[in-house]
């Protein structure tokens, strides 16, 4: 009785010791990446808050999908916090999105802040599935923080 005493305060023991991690599973598009060493978006949006227009910074982080190109997935946005958005494109256009991609993301790549032009802003807005009343709206460019990525994972 001892001995199955002590049996089942060892077991005991090595459960409750156990060390479980869990662990993201992620579709992977373009490069083969990992999420190790990912910034989350507050901390790109601090290095986005010191930057010019042309600057650009080789990076990896996390983001939330807020939206994707409504016709092939060529771009997407990925939220930032505080109002702030981020249009991801991929290099080279080497691959897209699903269409009906949502949640969370890594994204390896470039970051920069560019001005996009009133055609480009309007094509964008297009691809979205805007009426002709919001794109005949857009009359001005814009500064945008920008990714270019080359790859990308997508939690499951």
């Amino acid at each position: 009785m001892k001995n199955l005493l002590a049996l089942l305060l060892i077991f005991a023991l090595l459960i409750s010791c156990k060390n479980e991690t869990k662990e993201l599973a992620y579709s992977s598009y373009g490069k083969e990446i990992t999420d190790t060493d990912a910034l989350s978006s507050e901390s790109l949006m601090a290095h986005f808050d010191t930057m010019k227009v042309g600057d650009t910074l080789n990076t990896k982080m996390k983001g939330a999908i807020t939206e994707v190109c409504s016709k092939k997935g060529c771009w997407m946005k990925l939220d930032m916090g505080n109002d702030k958005i981020v249009r991801v494109t991929f290099k080279d256009y080497g691959f897209f999105m699903p269409l009906d991609a949502t949640g969370e993301v890594v994204v390896n790549g470039i970051a920069y802040v560019k001005e996009t032009s009133v055609a480009d802003l309007k094509h964008y807005a297009e691809d979205a599935g805007k009426s002709a009343e919001e794109i005949a709206k857009i009359t001005e460019p814009e500064v945008t923080m920008s990714f270019e990525a080359d790859g990308v994972l997508l939690a499951n």
